[in-house]
């Protein structure tokens, strides 16, 4: 694994490597590294011929007033140490400064690329998040102009707008790779925020993706969906401890919420702000059309 810095460095390692017939797979984190980063390495190198590049930058563009940038964890030399122990490390970890991700500064308004989509669900608590993900994401892609890109399935809203821009603006010539979620064993997604939980805060968190799982099952049996949402609610929202954002279904084709006669494939999505820590997951499943 080499560490690089720049863009010129970054691209002259990849040119050497698609001289070699190499396949460019692009694995983009904030790092604070954690089993579910490390699983989208594995998954990348599944690609034959894979050379995988990490990515670690902790983008302001993409955190609102009152967030947590400056909080956010930056553990470069952990991170560094947890890559070099996999049995396939990236080939490539590029870490840029924010002056060379954005040499004019980053005050700038991002491209408006979210649109309606930006400002709902995650959009509502977050401002502006989706278009400095976004706007990050495109210049990613635009330096490393990988084949292969990999991202978790946790980011539901977050993976359906790239999925949406590499059509749009990259006519589709990235494949976007959706890894499964990571899970502890009481099956809370991992993330980088659930070590600032409290040990109180710890035991009501994996009841996120037991009430997605209710859901699913009372849908499955025959509950009206609007009927299943509003009968787990309650189970989330659990003042002071914890606050319900939202718990919604929605077309995985469109991103849209769906009504109670739908069938197909949809994702059951949930927020919920745990002691100030803000908790997602989702799932996907499929309703069936009434026999």
């Amino acid at each position: 694994m080499k560490l690089v810095e720049t863009v010129s460095e970054l691209q002259s390692e990849i040119s050497q490597a698609k001289a070699l017939g190499k396949t460019v797979v692009f694995v983009p984190t904030m790092g604070a590294l954690h089993e579910g980063h490390l699983s989208l390495i594995e998954e990348g190198n599944q690609i034959q011929d894979a050379f995988v590049v990490l990515s670690i930058f902790v983008n302001p563009t993409q955190f609102g007033k009152g967030e947590d940038f400056d909080r956010y964890p930056r553990t470069l030399e952990s991170d560094i140490k947890a890559l070099a122990a996999l049995t396939n490390p990236p080939a490539l970890l590029f870490v840029p400064s924010v002056e060379e991700v954005y040499p004019a500064g980053s005050a700038a308004e991002p491209k408006p690329r979210a649109g309606a989509l930006g400002t709902v669900f995650e959009g509502v608590a977050r401002p502006g998040h989706f278009e400095g993900m976004l706007q990050v994401v495109s210049w990613f892609f635009e330096v490393v102009k990988p084949q292969v890109a990999v991202f978790g399935a946790k980011d539901a809203q977050q993976l359906f707008l790239i999925k949406r821009m590499v059509h749009r603006e990259f006519n589709d010539s990235i494949e976007i790779i959706e890894a499964m979620t990571v899970r502890e064993d009481d099956y809370l997604a991992k993330s980088s925020r659930n070590r600032f939980l409290s040990k109180e805060g710890r035991s009501f968190a994996p009841t996120l993706f037991s009430t997605l799982m209710q859901v699913q099952g009372s849908i499955s049996e025959g509950e009206k969906p609007s009927v299943a949402l509003a009968e787990a609610s309650s189970a989330l929202d659990s003042p002071p401890l914890a606050k319900l954002d939202y718990l919604a279904l929605v077309d995985k084709s469109t991103f849209s919420p769906i009504s109670d006669g739908f069938h197909g494939e949809v994702q059951l999505l949930v927020a919920v702000v745990v002691e100030s820590v803000r908790l997602i997951d989702n799932i996907t499943f499929y309703i069936q059309e009434p026999a």
